[in-house]
């Protein structure tokens, strides 16, 4: 099975040209007795921009523990010192329901954001390519093996006919030597 089309007819059950463009890979792959397996992972990561490496960067320090002890640690600077400034100068530059730190919490909000979302896009893109690699891998691994029963459903088909035909010769000899015997016992009782 040399050719695609012999592969998706025999394996797949359906006519070459009636196949997406994973399963005429799969198909030529098989054909051709060549692997498939790759990683997707680091072609996909191979060139990214500026703005995605950007993106990924933002993402993974927004959601470590790193971050989230230097935002608790820069909270609890901000309202320490309006409460020592409050207590030694009667006065704040963000008095209590802090008005300006929501804004630039708010602010940081604005822009984290959008840049954790563009970078969960990109590593969704990622999983998606890396699930059709795994279905074309799957497909070709699950066609070796209908390939793999078959040479070995042939290969047993052949035993049994050797062994039939094995046996059919041990029977003729076995009757050959009965004959034989048979004739000698009648030669004794006649002579």
């Amino acid at each position: 099975m040399h050719r695609s089309s012999d592969v998706a007819a025999k394996l797949l059950r359906v006519p070459y040209d009636t196949l997406d463009d994973r399963a005429r890979n799969v198909a030529e792959h098989v054909a051709q007795r060549t692997h498939i397996a790759r990683n997707v992972a680091r072609d996909f990561d191979a060139q990214p921009s500026f703005g995605q490496r950007a993106a990924d960067a933002v993402a993974r320090f927004g959601g470590s523990w790193t971050f989230v002890g230097l935002f608790v640690a820069a909270m609890v600077v901000w309202v320490g010192l309006n409460a020592v400034l409050l207590m030694r100068r009667g006065t704040t530059f963000d008095p209590f329901p802090y008005i300006l730190l929501n804004l630039f919490l708010s602010m940081l909000a604005a822009i984290q954001a959008p840049v954790i979302l563009m970078s969960q896009n990109r590593q969704s893109e990622k999983d998606r390519i890396s699930a059709e690699h795994d279905y074309e891998v799957n497909l070709k691994a699950e066609l070796e093996i209908m390939l793999l029963h078959e040479k070995i459903d042939g290969l047993r088909q052949t035993q049994w006919e050797e062994l039939l035909q094995l046996q059919t010769k041990q029977l003729a000899l076995l009757a050959e030597l009965m004959a034989d015997k048979d004739g000698t016992r009648h030669k004794a009782h006649t002579g």
